[in-house]
């Protein structure tokens, strides 16, 4: 792993830091397969609790590589297609990667997050965001569509109507109007985001890693699934926590409690 994409991990929380702040955390074809690496090292680990996500320096991430642009210009036509079919596959796999995370994912916002940095943070369970963080889902005004997600990810967290409306107009909108739409879970001073986060992130791994991996896999499926459907799989789900050490632990502590 270069040193675009750095892992670190601390009482139990990754970190997983975008850097390549020269380009403002731009994702290039190599940092696609490092975050692909990263992400799926984080997922096996059953040592790790929770996940944030953040950027190097100033911006949490630019978006795709421009430079990767330019060079789609000059490649044959021929080429063209299959290259972006092959580069769409590596996106699409870092995204499902942190939408299927089985622990929860924290997008720590730095910064801007423009076009498929809008796309990887929504792919995150929930967005802090510092003062100057901003998002733009600039995709339009390259000609583009979301494709990391976004279109997926925003109308759930803005609704349709406002999603329709920052995509179509490219428009930049920053912390505290992130905050007030539902785009943004939380807004802290800058200085105090990465301490902000892995706060956080430690609440969250407070409790049963197996049955919150199962509420989550749950819940990101909820939307799309009727009401007697999220009842199955959640019968299916407990039965599997009824299993675990933790509940168990969890019972015969509280058992011990109430004896006194």
């Amino acid at each position: 792993m270069s040193d675009a994409i750095l892992l670190t991990i601390d009482s139990g929380i990754a970190t997983l830091t975008l850097n390549r702040p020269q380009v403002r955390n731009a994702i290039d074809d190599d940092m696609r397969g490092e975050m692909i690496a990263a992400l799926e090292a984080v997922a096996a680990d059953p040592a790790i609790k929770a996940l944030v996500l953040t950027g190097a320096g100033t911006a949490f991430c630019a978006g795709g590589d421009v430079r990767g642009m330019k060079n789609r210009l000059q490649a044959p036509p021929e080429d063209v297609a299959i290259n972006g079919w092959r580069r769409q596959a590596r996106t699409h796999r870092a995204v499902t990667l942190l939408h299927h995370m089985p622990k929860p994912v924290i997008a720590a916002v730095n910064g801007p997050a423009a076009g498929l940095g809008a796309d990887v943070a929504l792919a995150c369970d929930f967005l802090l965001c510092g003062e100057s963080a901003s998002f733009t889902m600039s995709f339009l005004a390259r000609g583009l569509i979301p494709d990391g997600g976004g279109m997926y990810f925003l109308p759930r967290r803005v609704g349709l109507a406002r999603a329709k409306e920052l995509v179509f107009t490219a428009r930049r909108v920053d912390a505290a109007e992130a905050l007030s739409i539902g785009l943004a879970d939380r807004v802290v001073p800058d200085a105090e985001l990465a301490a902000a986060a892995q706060e956080w992130a430690l609440q969250m791994g407070t409790h049963s890693i197996a049955a919150l991996a199962l509420a989550k896999a749950t819940l990101d499926r909820s939307l799309e699934t009727s009401f007697e459907q999220v009842l199955a799989i959640g019968s299916q789900s407990q039965a599997i926590c009824y299993t675990t050490a933790e509940h168990r632990a969890s019972v015969a502590a509280f058992l011990e409690k109430s004896k006194k």
